[in-house]
């Protein structure tokens, strides 16, 4: 199936104060919508949430892939924002691991999404482009200043530091209860401190 093409979600002139708001409601409702219900849930049920028409989810979003290519979207760009936030932290060693635990602890919605949109045709690589960069870089940061004051092991890069981010979220998705779930976690965690650290 060829990919769907999904609008990067800037418009091309600022939209109306009005606009803006209805079109900020119902991401916020969207998300919220679609972590309770699932990615299956209706664009009719999200415009009733929001408390506008149908009419107006489609005037901002023509698909439901575009709808959820947007929320993913913004996921992704506040994670960047805690990434960037976290990397002038005071502590650098808590500031990774607490990054590291809240990449791991929002993997099961962010998979959701990006299976969704996957078996859509939507072009997930592609929607995220933009921001991956700037998400690399702030983890570089992140790693770097955790390195430098013994917290994480030195011999770290980035490439592992990513495998392991979607191999712990991946473990703990299958670990299932609570507890095993911060077992699970905790080895990864534990691996990437220094020996005898």
């Amino acid at each position: 199936m060829p990919a769907v093409p999904v609008a990067s979600g800037a418009p091309v002139r600022p939209l109306r104060a009005d606009a803006r708001r209805n079109r900020e409601r119902l991401l916020a409702v969207a998300e919220e919508v679609f972590a309770a219900k699932g990615t299956g849930a209706s664009t009719e049920e999200i415009a009733r949430q929001a408390g506008v028409g149908i009419g107006t989810v489609f005037r901002h979003f023509p698909t439901k892939e575009a709808l959820l290519a947007a929320v993913f979207l913004g996921r992704f760009e506040r994670l960047g924002e805690q990434a960037r936030a976290l990397s002038t932290a005071a502590e650098p060693g808590p500031a990774f691991f607490e990054f590291f635990t809240l990449v791991v602890d929002q993997a099961p919605a962010k998979n959701a999404f990006a299976d969704a949109m996957e078996q859509a045709g939507v072009d997930v690589q592609g929607v995220t482009s933009g921001i991956a960069g700037e998400l690399t870089a702030a983890l570089e940061e992140l790693l770097g200043r955790a390195q430098a004051v013994g917290a994480v092991r030195a011999d770290l890069g980035v490439a592992e530091l990513k495998a392991l981010l979607v191999g712990a979220s991946r473990a703990v998705e299958f670990a299932g209860d609570r507890e095993a779930c911060a077992r699970t976690l905790a080895v990864f965690v534990d691996g990437m401190r220094p020996t005898g650290g």
